[in-house]
């Protein structure tokens, strides 16, 4: 690797509003991690983190900007947002004819699967790390989605 491919490293993290980014080639490691940025690695990879009060989650397109750490607060209620740990193309069932993993109001528990995002010909399971019930589902079946789009909104119990 060298000065060059280390700036483009950069620019891609700068480009992507990425948190973190690990990259390993020719037996080279780099790690980027904005300072700031508080990451934990959740069961399929998750990311959860404190930020500040906002008001209750509206609904946003699928093509809005990634924004902030994942938990918020709301009307004095804790809300997790769960974010694309990849990116790829969500889907809210595991087939066409097949009914949606969850829909707004549904109940959820640690664990459930809340949707599927295929990458690279992969269905990748995307689970909730929280219990609590479903707010808000930011992403329309079948629409391609970023590393660190959101994805849904829980009320944590």
């Amino acid at each position: 690797m060298n000065l060059d491919d280390i700036r483009e490293v950069l620019e891609l993290v700068r480009e992507h509003d990425l948190a973190e980014l690990e990259i390993e080639r020719d037996g080279l490691k780099i790690r980027v991690r904005k300072a700031g940025h508080q990451m934990a690695l959740m069961p399929q990879a998750v990311a959860m983190a404190p930020v500040a009060p906002v008001a209750a989650p509206a609904s946003t397109p699928a093509s809005a900007a990634p924004s902030g750490p994942a938990a918020i607060e709301g009307d004095g209620v804790d809300l997790a947002v769960i974010k694309s740990p990849i990116v790829g193309t969500f889907y809210r069932a595991s087939e066409p004819s097949a009914p949606s993993f969850v829909e707004v109001g549904t109940p959820v528990r640690k664990g459930q699967v809340l949707c599927i995002i295929e990458a690279m010909k992969l269905m990748n399971e995307i689970e909730s790390d929280c219990e609590g019930e479903v707010v808000a589902i930011y992403v329309e079946n079948g629409r391609p989605v970023q590393f660190g789009d959101r994805l849904f909104a829980i009320r944590v119990k």
